[in-house]
């Protein structure tokens, strides 16, 4: 029998699994080459994977919310439309890792605790704090009486922390040991560490909040948690600083306003005032490389490419980050198609993994919802984030050689936040302030 091996594909250089999310097709039914097969669903984006071979769906060996790794086969196509003979298993992460040796007897009562326990209570697979658990740990939990908020305290030696059945069962044994052996009479012995020690006690954790009568209790979905998830853990890792100038932007205001029916006429693109923004920020870039760096422990990896992500809000409320790639190596208006097709391919959920990847500085339009400065969070493993706020019409003073006047000037301000472990008030200061000095500079007889 002819049998087909669809395997989940390479859907980007940090992406290493992803979670299905819907199938299109069911058993018996006839697949066609490049026919959307499955919605998966990773930490970047969401995406349908066409069928690499044409024949008849015989199996699925993931179902909904399972985690799937690249390159494991999801699915079996039969070529003359029989039925598989043998019967394959998908492997869960837990099960092909090596376990934690325990010794016999810790292990045997573990076991035989699990096999005597019913399930007292029921875990979601997702933590309060967004960790996935497989359906293994929590069966395991549920059988042992282990609370969510127990789980979640667990440091899990799979991929992203995730808890493993190895991880559960050590934990279980400690917690077997702890409750069941008397204490002894041991005398404390003086501390010769100076270092902070990180005790139950002093962990924070989030608050547990009741619901009151007539409350919507909303769930987050997959997006939102993994958004809150980065941001999280974004503040934890950067100390954050923000840096804040005040831009005269009348030039451009008034040079984009003349050109702006002559573009669409000759370039089909309308243009923003985005694409011009991005431009300045680029230039800025080059003269301040450091900018453009990130941080790997104790090293600092200076990025060769300037590749400027735009924060785009979704339909759902919630954000994504296109990346334009070589954002110094475009022209104005090369700059105005990528900005033009990312922002309508993100709205109409149509980027592909390799649109939102790569990114080594991000630009936040919190002008667009009629904000005029914001504290923008860093999108890690990036150093800096820029928020624009919105241009306004305000009087200002112009100083001219005849004297100084009050004046109507388009201004806005430009909101610069960046790790204080990597960049310096000096250094995130200069940079913003070189961002306004190109766009006060702009031309107004620039050709297009």
């Amino acid at each position: 029998m002819g049998q087909i091996e669809i395997r989940l594909p390479k859907m980007g250089e940090s992406v290493t699994e992803a979670t299905i999310t819907n199938w299109l097709k069911n058993i018996g039914d006839t697949v066609a080459i490049d026919e959307p097969l499955v919605e998966v669903a990773t930490d970047k984006v969401d995406n349908e994977l066409p069928s690499e071979a044409a024949g008849i769906l015989v199996k699925r060996l993931f179902e909904k919310d399972q985690v799937a790794k690249v390159g494991d086969v999801i699915a079996l196509l039969s070529t003359d439309g029989a039925a598989p003979k043998e019967e394959i298993k998908s492997a869960s992460p837990e099960e092909t890792k090596p376990e934690v040796q325990l010794s016999e007897n810790l292990t045997a009562t573990v076991e035989t605790t699990i096999s005597s326990n019913g399930s007292a209570h029921k875990i979601s697979k997702n933590g309060e704090n967004g960790k996935f658990f497989s359906p293994l740990v929590r069966s395991i939990a549920e059988k042992e009486n282990v609370s969510s908020s127990e789980l979640n305290t667990i440091n899990g030696s799979g991929l992203d922390g995730r808890v493993t059945k190895s991880d559960l069962l050590s934990y279980l044994v400690a917690r077997g040991q702890n409750t069941t052996k008397p204490a002894e009479n041991v005398q404390p012995q003086p501390s010769v560490s100076n270092s902070p020690v990180i005790t139950s006690s002093n962990v924070i954790k989030e608050p547990i909040v009741l619901a009151n009568p007539g409350d919507e209790i909303i769930e987050m979905d997959r997006m939102r948690k993994l958004i809150a998830e980065h941001m999280v853990m974004s503040k934890h890792v950067s100390p954050h600083v923000t840096s804040y100038v005040e831009a005269d932007v009348t030039n451009m205001v008034l040079w984009r306003n003349k050109i702006k029916k002559k573009f669409q006429e000759r370039e089909g693109e309308n243009i923003t005032f985005t694409p011009i923004l991005m431009e300045a920020i680029a230039k800025a870039i080059k003269d301040f490389p450091m900018i453009n760096v990130s941080v790997s422990g104790t090293t600092i990896i200076k990025r060769k490419d300037i590749n400027i992500g735009m924060a785009t809000a979704l339909p759902s409320g919630n954000l994504i980050v296109p990346v334009i790639k070589n954002a110094d190596q475009l022209n104005l208006v090369g700059l105005t198609k990528a900005v033009n097709e990312l922002a309508n391919n993100a709205r109409n959920n149509k980027l592909k993994p390799e649109d939102i990847q790569g990114g080594t500085y991000t630009v936040t339009n919190v002008g667009s919802f009629g904000n005029v400065m914001g504290t923008p969070i860093i999108n890690q493993p990036q150093v800096a984030i820029l928020a624009l706020g919105a241009i306004r019409k305000v009087p200002a003073v112009i100083e001219t050689p005849a004297g100084d006047f009050i004046g109507i000037r388009h201004k806005m301000f430009l909101s610069h936040s960046y790790d204080h472990r990597v960049v310096d008030g000096a250094l995130g200061g200069q940079f913003v302030r070189k961002v306004a000095d190109y766009l006060e500079a702009f031309d107004l007889d620039r050709e297009i």
